[in-house]
């Protein structure tokens, strides 16, 4: 296999689906997974209208410990190597936490957290051989809880968590760990958030237009990865938010609150 591999959970939309166009549109081999049928054939349509046809497409489940190594076992299989990771698939939910059915909890930590630990683990192999890069995609929840997000927060905090020890433990060996936090980004993310008992939230409660688009996140994710860096914030919100957080935490904790409150059909009434 002369192309490099890249492998994209999540990638049949939002940011996963532009992480899967850019590597192919860079030449790489692309392996995505996703649940939904109709979005994943809408793939690879755009794929072989781009003239793409080294990818394969998987319908797994993100949170599966079996799938994953399904994932990692059909890459080998396919195309011999794997030279990126990209742990993107993820849910948020938005209850608050007293509300919370503690199964919605786990589900997010399920998808968030153990199954790009999972993903991680069965591709680290591959990775170490070929010395490539695992990219992990965060939020700036992982630097700053937001309330009626706890189960999202706690997911992103564990992630950034996992990928920054691991960073240390094969900094030595030519693999490159990067975890990313794109901040408010326009996908079907906040629609698909689960609510108190699991079902999707349905309306997003902001204005999805007014933020960074999918194409825009996966041309930074793909340069950051290029440049080898170790975490990137992509805008000054997020780099405002995360400072004012480390220096004066107490208003942070306010001002968060208040911004929270202010969202339509926010749970604080």
């Amino acid at each position: 296999m002369s192309r490099p591999v890249a492998v994209i959970t999540g990638g049949s939309s939002g940011i996963g689906r532009g992480l899967v166009m850019k590597y192919a549109q860079e030449g790489y081999a692309v392996v995505f997974t996703g649940r939904n049928e109709k979005r994943m054939m809408e793939v690879e349509d755009e794929l072989k209208r781009a003239g793409n046809e080294d990818y394969l497409a998987l319908r797994l489940d993100a949170a599966s410990k079996e799938a994953n190594q399904e994932l990692i076992n059909k890459t080998i299989e396919t195309f011999g190597q794997m030279d990126v990771l990209v742990c993107n698939a993820g849910v948020s939910m938005r209850a608050l936490f007293r509300d919370l059915d503690l199964d919605v909890f786990e589900q997010v930590m399920k998808i968030n957290f153990y199954g790009a630990l999972y993903a991680t683990k069965f591709a680290l192999p591959h990775i170490l051989k070929s010395k490539g890069s695992i990219i992990g995609v965060s939020s700036i929840n992982g630097w700053r809880g937001t309330p009626a997000r706890t189960a999202y927060t706690a997911s992103k905090f564990a992630m950034q968590g996992f990928y920054e020890a691991l960073r240390t433990e094969v900094m030595k060996q030519g693999v490159h760990v990067m975890v990313v936090c794109p901040s408010f980004t326009g996908t079907n993310i906040r629609n698909n958030a689960l609510s108190t008992d699991g079902t999707a939230q349905g309306e997003s409660p902001r204005d999805e237009s007014k933020m960074m688009s999918t194409d825009e996140v996966a041309v930074k994710i793909f340069k950051a990865m290029k440049r080898k860096k170790r975490d990137r914030i992509f805008t000054i919100y997020g780099w405002l938010t995360i400072f004012l957080n480390k220096w004066m935490p107490g208003q942070m904790d306010k001002l968060v609150y208040n911004v929270m409150k202010k969202e339509p059909g926010s749970p604080f009434g």
